[in-house]
């Protein structure tokens, strides 16, 4: 699941890293990206990091039952 962060920058600072950033053919979602990775990296405890991707890994392989759904009914 991923969440999502708000960052108050003044406008003008904001306009001038997306113009920047056009050039060089990126957009500054795709930086704070790469910059949330390298934080993430730096301060996470190896360890820990493998962990979490490992039960990212077996969530994925789990199918979910739909919670809505009732289970169909046997004939």
């Amino acid at each position: 699941m991923k969440r999502s962060i708000t960052v108050q920058i003044p406008e003008e600072k904001l306009s001038a890293i997306e113009m920047y950033l056009e050039q060089k053919n990126t957009t500054l979602a795709a930086e704070l990206d790469k910059q949330v990775e390298q934080i993430y990296t730096k301060v996470v405890p190896q360890n820990v990091r493998e962990y979490i991707e490992l039960t990212a890994k077996q969530q994925i392989r789990r199918p979910r039952r739909a919670v809505d759904s009732p289970p169909k009914p046997e004939e």
